[in-house]
C-alpha cells in the first residue's frame, strides 16, 4: 500500500541508520581512545577489575621505587665494608711487622693511627638518603637497628592489601656506636689478658719485653677477630643484596603481567576496530542512499495524480 502519511520504507531505513550512526560512534571512540572498555557502562566486571589492576600497579611501581631505594643504600654500606675489610687488612700486616724485634713501633703506630682514621671516615661517610647503618648512636631517641625495606605489595582472595618487607638487622654490621662503643671497630675485644678495641689501639709504648710482645700477639688477634666479624657482615649485606635485586626483578615481571592482563580486558583490537570502522561507514552511506530513494515513494505518489 502507498500511504502519504506513513512512509514504512523511509521508517525502517532510519531505524536502520540509526542503529549504524550509534555503532559508528562507539567504534570511533574505541578508535580514537584505543579501548573497548573505556568505562563502566561499556563492561562494568571488565572496568571495575581493570581499574583495581592499574591501581595495584601504581603501587607496585611505589614498591619498585623503595627496592631501588634500598639496594642503593645496600650498595653503600657494601662499598663501605669492602673498604673497611682492605684497611683492617693493612693494619693486621702493621701489627705482623711490628712483631719483629727492635723495629720502630712509635713510626708503625703513626701509619695505624692513619689506618684508624681513615676507618672512622669511611664509617661516617656510609650515608645514602640521611641514612648511616655503619656508624651510629644507638642511644639517640627512636634508633631502630631493624631496617626495613618495602619489597611486595598483594591483594588476597577477600580484597585485604598487605605490604611485605626485607628486614634487615644491622646490629652486627655497624662498625662504630657512639653509645658506649658496641660497633665492630670501636668494641672492646679480649684476647687472653688484653681487653682492647681496634680504634684506639696503640703499639708505640711497647718494647720488646716478654709482656709487651705478649700484649703485641693479643692486639693482633683482636684485629684478627675484627676483620673476621667485618668479613662475614660484608658477606650478610652481600647476600640481602641479592635477595633485593632479586625481588626488584620479579616486581619488574609481575608489573608488566599486570600491564598486559590489563591490555586483554580493556584494550581494542585495532586491526579489528579499523576493519568494523570501514564497514560502518560504508553502511552508513548505504543507508542515506537507502533513505534517499525511500523518500522518493512520496514524488511517485503524486505522480498517480498527474502532478510533478
Amino acid at each position: 500500500m502507498a500511504s502519504l502519511l506513513t512512509n514504512v520504507a523511509a521508517l525502517n531505513v532510519l531505524h536502520n541508520l540509526a542503529t549504524t550512526q550509534r555503532d559508528l560512534q562507539d567504534t570511533q571512540q574505541q578508535v580514537s581512545s584505543g579501548l573497548k572498555v573505556g568505562n563502566a557502562s561499556q563492561n562494568a566486571a571488565y572496568w571495575s577489575i581493570a581499574t583495581t589492576m592499574k591501581s595495584d600497579n601504581a603501587s607496585l611501581s611505589a614498591v619498585k621505587d623503595g627496592l631501588a631505594l634500598g639496594s642503593a643504600t645496600i650498595d653503600v654500606v657494601n662499598s663501605a665494608l669492602t673498604s673497611a675489610v682492605d684497611v683492617v687488612n693493612q693494619i693486621k700486616a702493621k701489627l705482623v711487622t711490628a712483631s719483629e724485634p727492635g723495629v720502630d713501633r712509635s713510626k708503625i703506630q703513626t701509619e695505624i693511627t692513619s689506618l684508624q682514621q681513615q676507618l672512622k671516615s669511611i664509617g661516617d661517610s656510609a650515608v645514602f638518603s640521611g641514612q648511616n647503618w655503619l656508624s651510629v648512636d644507638s642511644s639517640v631517641l627512636g634508633y631502630n637497628a631493624q631496617k626495613s625495606i618495602i619489597a611486595s605489595f598483594s591483594r588476597d582472595n577477600s580484597g585485604v592489601v598487605q605490604i611485605g618487607t626485607i628486614d634487615i638487622d644491622t646490629t652486627n654490621i655497624r662498625l662504630y656506636d657512639a653509645n658506649g662503643g658496641q660497633g665492630l671497630i670501636d668494641k672492646t675485644r679480649t684476647s687472653g689478658a688484653t681487653s682492647q678495641a681496634l680504634s684506639t689501639m696503640d703499639i708505640s709504648a711497647l718494647t720488646d719485653s716478654t709482656a709487651d710482645r705478649q700484649t703485641l700477639s693479643d692486639y693482633l688477634k683482636i684485629t684478627d677477630s675484627v676483620l673476621s666479624d667485618i668479613t662475614a657482615a660484608t658477606s650478610s649485606i652481600g647476600a640481602y643484596k641479592t635477595r633485593v635485586s632479586s625481588q626488584s626483578t620479579f616486581v619488574s615481571s609481575l608489573m608488566d603481567s599486570i600491564t598486559t592482563g590489563v591490555g586483554s580486558l580493556v584494550d581494542a583490537d585495532m586491526n579489528q576496530e579499523s576493519a568494523k570502522l570501514q564497514a560502518l561507514q560504508v553502511q552508513q552511506q548505504l543507508g542515506v542512499q537507502s533513505l534517499s530513494i525511500a523518500n522518493q515513494n512520496v514524488q511517485l505518489i503524486l505522480k498517480l495524480f498527474g502532478g510533478g
